[in-house]
Parts: C-alpha cells; structure tokens; sequence
C-alpha cells in the first residue's frame, strides 16, 4: 500500500503536464470564437487542417523527419555496433563523447550551428582549390536537415547500443558455432534480436524531427517552414490563432500516437529503452 503512494508524485505531474494540456489541445481544436466572443462547437478549423497548402506542409515534415530518421539509422547502427564490441577498448569514452552534447542546451547547439554556417570562408577556399564556386549553407536545406541529425542522433544511438549490450555472447558464439559467417551472424542473429532498440531509435528521432521548429527557423533563416513553425506562429504570432494551432497540433499528435503504436509492435517488453 505505502508503494502505490509513492506513484502519487508521477501521477500529478503526469496530469499537469500530460494531460491536462492534452486536454486543451483538443478543447481549442473543436471550438472557435465568433465576433460578439463567444466559444461555440466547430470543425473548421479540423477541416481547415486538410487545405492544400497545410497538407503539402504535413508531407515536407513528414519526408524531412524520414530522411533524418534514415540518415541517423544508417550512421547510429554501425556506431552502436563498435560501442557494444567488446574487443573496443575506449567504448567508454566514445560514447561519453556522443552523449555529452546533451548535456547543453538544445538551443544554444543549434545557435552554435548558426554561426559556424553563417562564416564558411575556410570551405568556399578549400572549393577554390579546386576552381568551385562559393557556397553559402546556412538557409538551405542542407543546413536544416545537419541540424536535425546533429541534434537527435544521440537519440538513435543509445537505444540500439542499449539492446546490442543485452544480446547474450553465446547467442553469437552458438551461430558461429554452427558455421554462420559474419554476414549470416548479423543477419540471423544480431539484427533481428536489435530490432526493439531500431524501432525504439526511429520513434525517438522521428517524433521530435516532424515536430521541429528551432532548427528550421534558425538554420533556414526563418524562411523555412516546416510543421511546427506554422504551429508556433498560430499560437504566438497570430490573432486569435489558437484554435487553428490547436487543431493542427491535434493533427501531429495523432501522426505521433501512430508511430507509437507501430513501435510497441515490435518492442512489447520495451526493450528498446521507451514507453508508450
């Protein structure tokens, strides 16, 4: 009995934090505000959701969260892979390396990326070398979707490196004992058992890159808009905008909620290091 009270706390915070915005979420979604400033009952602003211009916004969030999340894949799994082994001896500080930027502020990293974009002198003459014209990186596409991986790689790593820590040595020695190779002890055995960690990766890259909006409007110089700039500029630019910004945000939350669920597919024990 004295256990369940110590979930008192959670519970609370859950509901503040969790819930209770959630709950306003949907309230402003299905509500508007007329003329005279009464509240009534409407799907506009749901309906208004699914006009040409938010849709082809949907679907560039959609692709720029997928390309970041397959880009992040590509380069966490082989990282993983050498932060499991245990014939690597500095895995430690490899992964205390990848881990520490974390520790700063979200913001000020992607600032960071700003200014480093913003002067790229040493490239355009490195270029000259070889007689290419100057590049300019910040406000392009490049430089929004670096920011993206830069910043959420970390959540791709630890996941897979988590499970690949789990995966029990005689597992791979009784493959290899039985004359796989290494192509067919990855194949069989270590991918396969690593899935609950990549899909675990992939829901924690792709929910936070189909939501951004720091990174595309400090690296795409405020003229790059994504999903979640649309939201941020109902909710604080526009007049009366909330209920638009609630509607789409209702919108996202159910494209989240998905992945979710495919997640929890493929990891029931939650091996993967999240919970639904």
């Amino acid at each position: 009995m004295k256990k369940k009270w110590l979930a008192v706390p959670y519970i609370v915070w859950m509901c503040i934090f969790i819930v209770i915005p959630l709950f306003l979420i949907g309230y402003y979604a299905v509500t508007d505000t007329t003329d005279d400033g009464s509240v009534i009952w409407s799907l506009t602003n749901l309906k208004e959701v699914f006009t040409k211009d938010n849709m082809a916004l949907i679907w560039k969030s959609l692709k720029m969260a997928l390309i970041c999340t397959v880009i992040c894949l590509l380069l966490a799994y082989p990282i993983a892979l050498i932060l499991s082994s245990k014939y690597f001896s500095d895995k430690g500080l490899l992964l205390f390396l990848f881990v520490i930027p974390m520790w700063m502020n979200f913001l000020l990293r992607t600032y960071a990326w700003r200014y480093i974009f913003e002067d790229v002198t040493w490239l355009n003459t490195f270029l000259g070398w070889f007689g290419i014209e100057p590049v300019a990186i910040l406000f392009t596409d490049f430089a929004v979707m670096f920011g993206m991986v830069y910043n959420f790689l970390p959540f791709m790593i630890l996941p897979i490196h988590t499970v690949l820590c789990k995966i029990n040595p005689r597992v791979i020695e009784a493959a290899q004992d039985l004359g796989a190779n290494k192509v067919n002890v990855f194949k069989k055995v270590i991918f396969p058992l690593s899935l609950p960690g990549v899909m675990s990766g992939i829901v924690m890259v792709f929910m936070p890159a189909v939501s951004t909006f720091v990174v595309s409007k400090l690296l795409g110089g405020g003229k790059y808009y994504l999903i979640g700039n649309i939201i941020e500029y109902y909710f604080i630019e526009a007049v009366n905008g909330w209920n638009k910004g609630a509607a789409l945000a209702l919108v996202l939350f159910v494209i989240i909620f998905a992945s979710m669920f495919v997640l929890n597919r493929f990891d029931k024990d939650h091996e993967g290091g999240t919970l639904m």
